[in-house]
């Protein structure tokens, strides 16, 4: 086999791997040249629409920029006095509902509707009581300034009705014991003062009912008196507003 050789003594195969890469390196200097004159021309461009613009055209301009800041200033100051508003708005709408809340508590709770808690006395009946003096001593109690009543479990509410005779008492279905206890909220030295006066029901119970004793003892230890049983809900009265 005959091999031809070039004039440097190279075989042909080295010959052309020389010769591509040549064309490579040629071809990428091209193309990073190209893309300088690019940058070149478009920062060249940019630069001169500002350079070719006369001493009017550019006072124009800045002031055309100063309006519409002094305009988007004039936005961001209104919108930030109407989030001032919004914010003042929601905080006095929260306290209203906190306050409107807080009071819904208090009135639900002292009309029945919910549990209530405090200081104020105890009352043990013991004997042969009649309805009528179970009712003259709730009437004291809410005179002296009782703020809830008990008799045992059941809360006395406005529609509470004290029945039967003596020894056999019926509160809303419910028979009472010998003993029974009657429960008030309240400050238990006026309770246990307008109670226990010369003069007072229980002097005028004694009187009348010589086989019942009762007695009175504040409590200094918060109790607990339970929600009405009853349906509070009027069956033909409606709020007016």
């Amino acid at each position: 086999m005959i091999r031809r050789w070039t004039d440097r003594g190279e075989p042909p195969t080295a010959l052309g791997i020389r010769d591509r890469r040549s064309q490579l390196t040629i071809a990428l200097v091209a193309f990073l040249l190209g893309v300088l004159v690019v940058v070149q021309l478009r920062n060249q461009t940019g630069g001169s629409a500002l350079q070719n613009k006369s001493s009017q055209d550019l006072t124009n301009l800045v002031g055309s920029l100063n309006t519409e800041n002094d305009r988007l200033r004039s936005e961001i100051a209104g919108l930030q006095v109407q989030l001032d508003e919004l914010r003042a708005d929601h905080a006095i709408g929260a306290s209203s509902v906190e306050q409107i809340q807080a009071e819904l508590a208090r009135i639900s709770a002292w009309a029945g509707l919910d549990p209530v808690a405090g200081k104020g006395v105890t009352i043990t009946v013991s004997g042969a009581i009649d309805s009528t003096a179970v009712d003259d001593l709730l009437n004291e109690l809410r005179n002296a300034g009782a703020e809830a009543i008990a008799i045992e479990d059941i809360r006395i509410v406005a529609r509470t009705a004290v029945s039967g005779a003596p020894g056999s008492l019926d509160v809303d279905g419910f028979l009472l014991r010998d003993p029974f206890h009657i429960r008030a909220i309240g400050k238990p030295e006026t309770l246990v003062g307008s109670l226990t006066r010369a003069g007072g029901i229980i002097a005028q119970l004694a009187a009348t009912n010589a086989d019942v004793t009762i007695d009175v003892q504040p409590t200094d230890d918060r109790m607990t008196l339970p929600a009405s049983r009853q349906d509070l809900v009027p069956d033909h009265g409606h709020p007016r507003v």
